[in-house]
């Protein structure tokens, strides 16, 4: 058995920040454990090649839901990372922060550390932003984040233009002093190219001599000595290897396989482990409990004149914006799907906005085998205008099936399950309407193809955003953050309540959801999470 000082389980968002920063001083060694593949793919590194990734088994663990009533039964197709930089390698790169108040929520729950002030300096020192340092913006950090303005299809700006005449001003960073308003999406790329985790964290940390990363390992169990972690049991090309942790076992292994692991290994749920016949290590009702995502929808309409559908569809225009991005990596491939968006209220009675927007100049109506259609879109100039709930009051749960590893866990979602969820939903597809019926859009606009001109009742437009709706891929707070270990899975330095020698660092552990896309400060706790570690075994 070979023993390291530190056992990182996950090579995703948090995990490769962890190996980089874990092994920085060259005073310990890391060994990560991934249980998906090399990041050394094409789509992968394309922007836009996030369409072929959508359900590619070789770097996705596509996840499925339970019929969830709250989307009218529907099984949601929940797509995560399984490769090194995790879910980082196959998300939209929208780099999105957060409202500052919800650090300052997390904060005032008894997490000292986690407040605004105390997370800005992390987001700064992570970000490479491409017009320089400023009071919010970071320079010459691992993570370079671009600017589209110059890049994005000229139809985003009747978007804005049309959002503006709607009542939201024009904000050019969401990650500045304000959120609220509309504008274009920062992405995390660098020269054409997806800065994934692993590109900014991990391929740096790989180069050292104190880290060792292995892939297609499939962890299976946390091991334990009395109350303290000592290793990780894992499986790779059929057999089975055991890791010793001379410091720490940390979990980063994201929302779904964290508290999976955790309830393998005999952490949680008394009665649901027990029934499983697995050894009780530590009961915690919390472990895989008070599941949070965010829900969306799209509205899709035809246009009068030429959208990214004309020219990615046809194949002279796919052997256009290939040559154009394999030359110069530039063009549509070499940016996300969303082009812009935004932050609003459905109610001015909130304190912050608890709506996101998303403009994509090309519409993906007609379904494609195998993938999602990013790079074959419709026949026609579509577009659409989509949203997602930023603090949804439902909860899910994500549990174990079996005492199986390789079987998934049952997704619970639950999504849309409250009045308030529903009320402000309904709000939210009504102002998406009202922008694209304001003058600068109302007069490009040939028809609203999605849901269609006949939806217009409350019921009815309640009734297809629960057909139509599923997750935007933010699934957090399965091990969330919190003093009461009757109510959380780990205290403010990420340690699990109960045990020792045993940290999570990934998304799992945000107390609550976050206004906008989770990529980013999952990279932040990945840093912060990093810094109590190395504080802790000084």
């Amino acid at each position: 058995m070979q023993t390291y000082d530190f056992i990182v389980v996950g090579s995703g968002s948090a995990g490769s920040v962890l190996a980089e920063r874990l092994s920085a001083s060259g005073r310990f060694s890391v060994l990560v454990l991934e249980a998906g593949g090399s990041d050394r793919r094409f789509y992968v590194q394309m922007p836009l090649g996030y369409g072929k990734c959508f359900f590619d088994p070789a770097v996705n663990w596509n996840y499925k839901t339970e019929p969830d009533p709250g989307l009218a039964g529907n099984a949601d197709h929940w797509p995560r990372g399984k490769v090194l930089g995790g879910s980082s390698s196959i998300n939209a790169m929208v780099w999105i922060r957060g409202a500052r108040e919800d650090y300052d929520d997390w904060a005032a729950e008894g997490n000292p550390g986690w407040g605004w002030a105390d997370v800005l300096p992390a987001f700064k020192a992570i970000e490479d932003n491409a017009t320089g340092a400023d009071a919010w913006r970071g320079a010459g950090g691992p993570v370079h984040v671009s600017h589209c303005e110059s890049n994005v299809h000229p139809l985003t700006k009747r978007y804005l233009a049309a959002a503006e005449q709607a009542g939201l001003p024009l904000n050019p960073d969401f990650n500045g002093a304000a959120q609220e308003g509309v504008g274009v999406y920062q992405i995390n790329t660098k020269d054409g190219r997806r800065m994934s985790a692993a590109r900014a964290f991990l391929r740096p940390a790989m180069k050292r001599r104190n880290v060792r990363v292995e892939t297609n390992a499939l962890a299976t169990k946390i091991l334990f000595e009395g109350k303290r972690a000592v290793g990780i049991e894992y499986e790779q090309n059929g057999r089975t290897h055991t890791a010793r942790a001379g410091r720490e076992v940390i979990l980063a292994a994201g929302s779904i396989n964290s508290p999976q692991l955790l309830q393998l290994s005999g952490i949680g749920p008394a009665p649901l482990l027990q029934g499983l016949g697995i050894p009780m290590v530590h009961a915690n009702a919390n472990v895989g409990a008070n599941l949070q995502d965010h829900v969306g929808i799209n509205y899709t309409f035809k246009g009068r004149t030429a959208t990214l559908n004309q020219i990615l569809r046809p194949w002279w225009g796919k052997a256009l914006v290939g040559a154009q991005y394999l030359l110069l990596r530039s063009g549509p491939l070499s940016l996300s799907m969303n082009n812009a968006g935004g932050f609003f209220r459905t109610d001015p009675g909130q304190t912050r906005p608890n709506m996101q927007l998303y403009f994509q100049a090309f519409s993906t109506v007609i379904p494609k085998n195998g993938e999602r259609p990013i790079l074959s879109p419709d026949p026609w100039p579509g577009f659409s205008i989509g949203l997602s709930n930023c603090r949804p009051s439902s909860r899910g749960e994500i549990m174990i099936r079996t005492n199986n590893p390789r079987d998934y866990p049952r997704i619970v979602a639950n999504a849309l399950s409250t009045n308030s969820d529903v009320e402000e939903m309904l709000a939210a597809v009504k102002f998406v309407r009202r922008i694209a019926a304001m003058p600068a859009m109302a007069d490009y606009i040939v028809e609203e193809i999605l849901p269609g001109p006949s939806v217009t009742s409350d019921d009815d437009l309640i009734q297809d955003f629960r057909k139509r709706s599923g997750t935007v891929y933010h699934p957090v707070s399965t091990c969330r953050m919190g003093p009461d270990a009757g109510r959380a899975v780990v205290d403010a330095r990420l340690r699990v309540h109960g045990l020792e020698g045993l940290r999570v660092i990934d998304a799992s552990v945000f107390p609550g959801n976050i206004t906008g896309n989770t990529n980013a400060p999952t990279i932040m706790v990945g840093w912060k999470g990093a810094e109590m570690v190395l504080e802790d075994n000084s």
